[in-house]
C-alpha cells in the first residue's frame, strides 16, 4: 500500500540509503507513483526508475524535472521500431521517443537510455549511442537475465558466443561514456587485464539488494 511504501522510505532514510531504483513492470502504472517518489525525494532518498515511457507526457515530464534527485531510465530494445517493437510491442518505440522529447522539452537533463543486449540488436550499438548523444542522454547497456519473462525468451534472444566477443570489442572501443552497471562482469576474462576496468564484480549484496512487492529482501535484484 501507499502507507507501507512511505514506511519503507522512512526506514531507508534512517539507514542512510541514498537512492532506490523502482522497477516493474511499468512503475508509472501505480496511481500513487508520484506521491511515493515525491515522498522519497523529500526524505533524502533519491529515486531512479525504469520506464517504457508510455505515461511520460508533457505534464509528467515537467513534474519529474522539478524533483531534486530523480534519475530516469527509458527502456528500449532496438535502435529503431523494426527491432524494438518485435520485442516490446507495436508502437513502443514511438512511445519511448515521445517520452524522450517530452523530457528534453522539460529540461529534465541527462536521462538514461537503457537497453538489454540481444542477438537481434547487438549490431545496433553504434545507433543506440548516436540516439543517446542526440538527446544528451547517457547510454546504459545491460545483459539479458534468465529471470521472469527473460527465462521464456532466453534461447531466442541470448547473444551468441561470437556476439559476446563483438560486444566486448565494442565496449573496449566505445565504452568510456557508456554505463554497464557491471552487468557484463563475465566479459572481463575475454581480453587484456584492465581492458574493461570495473567489469569484475556482481553487485548482489555488495552495492544492491531487492525489496520485493511483499516486503521480502534479497541480495540479487533479479
Amino acid at each position: 500500500s501507499t502507507d507501507e511504501c512511505f514506511a519503507v522510505i522512512d526506514e531507508l532514510q534512517r539507514l542512510k540509503v541514498f537512492y532506490v531504483n523502482i522497477g516493474g513492470g511499468e512503475p508509472m502504472l501505480r496511481s500513487d507513483f508520484f506521491p511515493i517518489v515525491e515522498y522519497a525525494v523529500d526524505h533524502q532518498v533519491g529515486v531512479k526508475f525504469s520506464t517504457n515511457g508510455t505515461l511520460i507526457d508533457a505534464e509528467a515530464a515537467r513534474r519529474l524535472a522539478a524533483m531534486d534527485y530523480m534519475d530516469i531510465q527509458l527502456s528500449i530494445d532496438g535502435a529503431d521500431a523494426s527491432v524494438n517493437d518485435l520485442i516490446r510491442g507495436e508502437g513502443s518505440f514511438a512511445a519511448a521517443r515521445r517520452a524522450m522529447d517530452h523530457l528534453a522539452d522539460a529540461d529534465f537533463g541527462p536521462f538514461k537510455i537503457s537497453l538489454v543486449v540481444t542477438r537481434h540488436n547487438v549490431d545496433q550499438l553504434d545507433d543506440f549511442k548516436a540516439l543517446a548523444d542526440r538527446y544528451g542522454a547517457t547510454l546504459r547497456i545491460t545483459r539479458l537475465r534468465p529471470s521472469g519473462r527473460g527465462a521464456d525468451v532466453w534461447d531466442e534472444l541470448h547473444p551468441t558466443p561470437a556476439q559476446q566477443v563483438q560486444l566486448y570489442d565494442w565496449l573496449v572501443a566505445h565504452g568510456e561514456r557508456v554505463l554497464t552497471g557491471d552487468s557484463f562482469f563475465h566479459l572481463s576474462g575475454l581480453g587484456e587485464p584492465g581492458a574493461l576496468a570495473g567489469l569484475n564484480l556482481c553487485g548482489a549484496g555488495r552495492v544492491v539488494c531487492l525489496i520485493d512487492p511483499v516486503g521480502d529482501v534479497y541480495a540479487c535484484p533479479f
